[in-house]
């Protein structure tokens, strides 16, 4: 059971040895005195200075070694080396001095880096289920040490030691590295000092993103940049020629200067349009993402709304992002880090992750262009999180009001229940331009979940693996 990091811990003192040995000591002198033993008054005396001593070394071996994380090898000293953004399969170089700021040697401490056991243990989704070959393309860790985060050391006054090791990124995700525990005591195991020495550093390990063959999805707007291949509504900002007039041609569309020169009516012909931006809607709820699919199923959603996001962001067309999955930073903006521990164990424990999190607030992106917003997309979609908060379905209800009927509403899922087909046939219905991409490598659950949508003429395709994105939404318009 993982203890939440925003709860106070009862730390525990020190001193209950400190008391039971001068307890004993006293003991020992008042047995000397009233029975005239210089042996136990010597032995008392000698108790107590032994207690005095551990007691001090102890305390001035935890508080003068300070701990500093630097921003990688060879990168500025600061209490908190920056946080990081980098692409999956990336190495994060890491580095933590220990150094004794006190005037005599430290006898022994164990320093150790924090790392959340959930990006350490091994995933435990069905490779088959899943859509791989055997689980031999599938990270099996968020990410993988090279090297010792945990070290036991002796100091001298003045010197420093240096760990080192490496973060490599197997899965795109928010990761916690840190805090930097530090644990010492005397020589007796009389009295043991815990302190967290330094902050923790966050990395950001952004999606993959995939190549699209093409893009053809448009929304139901007819006015916009892009040319579409069938002329259901003409742009008359788009001049492409002009003929001659024939029967049924508006007056509007007559082409004045030509019929004066030439003496004949012509006609202006105008280029078909429409707006392809997209809205894209990533179901992360925990009861339609089976555990037995994770992390792969979810890695692979996020990939393919990375992907099209960079497509229409190439064709200049705006994109947003809804999911009702949570922010991992805006957990650990909620939830953070206790500073204070006195146990090693409740320091790991808030370096973890809540087992539970039923926030209703979804993350929303709003539709616009541009690199600076792209980055942002990706960035929340690599801390994207599952969650227990909004089903799909309510999701969609509550966050209508922010979707732009402009664009296209590319809903990515797993599963899909009677009250989320509801919701999206709803959707369409009200004006919306809905496509759904169902993600899933059995051909029985694609025509289960897809049969009520295709009924309606929504468009679906099987998301079946990582190749499958490349055509994922050119197939999505040759089906509808």
């Amino acid at each position: 059971m993982v203890t939440e990091p925003n709860k106070r811990h009862t730390p525990k003192s020190g001193r209950e040895p400190f008391f039971t040995g001068l307890a004993l000591g006293s003991g020992l002198i008042l047995a000397g005195l009233l029975f005239g033993s210089a042996l136990w008054l010597l032995v008392g005396v000698v108790v107590a200075l032994l207690l005095a001593v551990n007691q001090s070394l102890a305390k001035i071996w935890s508080t003068h070694v300070i701990a500093v994380r630097l921003g990688g090898s060879g990168g500025g000293e600061s209490d908190t080396a920056a946080d990081v953004e980098v692409g999956v399969g990336s190495r994060v170089p890491v580095r933590l001095e220990i150094t004794n700021h006190a005037k005599i040697p430290v006898g022994w401490i164990l320093v150790e880096d924090l790392l959340p056991r959930w990006a350490l243990r091994a995933a435990g989704g069905d490779a088959r289920a899943a859509g791989t070959d055997a689980g031999r393309h599938v990270p099996q860790r968020g990410v993988e040490v090279d090297g010792d985060r945990l070290a036991v050391m002796t100091l001298r006054p003045g010197q420093t030691r240096t760990i080192e090791y490496t973060i490599h990124c197997r899965r795109r995700g928010y990761f916690q590295v840190g805090p930097t525990v530090l644990e010492t005591g005397d020589f007796l195991g009389l009295f043991r000092r815990y302190r967290v020495a330094t902050r923790p550093q966050y990395i950001t390990v952004l999606p993959k993103v995939r190549l699209l063959s093409g893009y053809d999805i448009a929304s139901r707007r007819p006015i916009g940049e892009i040319r579409m291949r069938d002329n259901v509504m003409d742009d008359p900002t788009r001049l492409r020629g002009i003929r001659r007039w024939q029967p049924g041609d508006p007056m509007r569309s007559v082409h004045w200067a030509a019929t004066a020169r030439t003496g004949t009516l012509h006609s202006k012909i105008y280029e078909p349009s429409s707006i392809a931006g997209a809205t894209i809607v990533l179901d992360f709820h925990r009861a339609s993402n089976p555990p037995r699919h994770e992390p792969v199923r979810g890695d692979l959603a996020v990939t393919a709304a990375a992907s099209i996001a960079a497509a229409v962001h190439q064709q200049g067309e705006p994109f947003g992002l809804l999911s009702n999955g949570r922010d991992a930073a805006d957990r650990i903006r909620r939830d953070g880090w206790t500073g204070d521990h006195r146990v090693r164990d409740t320091a790991r424990a808030a370096a973890g992750m809540l087992s539970r999190n039923d926030r209703l607030r979804p993350v929303v992106v709003k539709p616009d262009r541009g690199p600076t917003h792209f980055h942002e997309v990706l960035r929340r979609l690599a801390r994207l999180e599952p969650t227990d908060g909004l089903t799909l379905a309510q999701l969609l209800v509550e966050s209508e009001s922010q979707i732009s009927n402009a664009t296209t509403v590319l809903i990515v899922l797993q599963t899909c229940d009677e009250a989320t087909a509801s919701a999206i046939i709803g959707m369409s219905r009200r004006g919306w331009e809905v496509a759904v991409i169902i993600n899933t490598h059995d051909i029985n659950d694609y025509s289960r979940i897809a049969a009520p949508l295709i009924a309606t003429r929504i468009p679906t395709f099987r998301l079946t693996d990582e190749p499958s994105i490349t055509d994922v939404c050119r197939a999505a318009t040759t089906r509808s």
